[in-house]
């Protein structure tokens, strides 16, 4: 798969995650960081990191979404 609809793939799923945890954040404390700034920031670094060809084995977006929220460690530096 090209890596600009890795991307699009990417950035559509982060979006969804986002939502989904916007609805809850507003019961939490508002000292954490907030989904959306979260979100983005991690969407960065993976697209970054999929321009670096990090990523050209995986076949979708989801899959990379996947790949990264179990192995921040490998991927991230937060």
């Amino acid at each position: 798969m090209n890596r600009e609809q890795l991307i699009q793939q990417v950035k559509e799923r982060y979006q969804v995650l986002a939502s989904m945890e916007n609805r809850d954040h507003i019961t939490r404390s508002t000292t954490e960081m907030h989904p959306e700034a979260y979100y983005e920031k991690l969407l960065n670094l993976v697209i970054d990191e999929i321009n670096k060809g990090t990523f050209d084995s995986f076949s979708s977006g989801k899959d990379i979404v996947e790949e990264v929220a179990n192995n921040k460690g490998k991927y991230l530096y937060m």
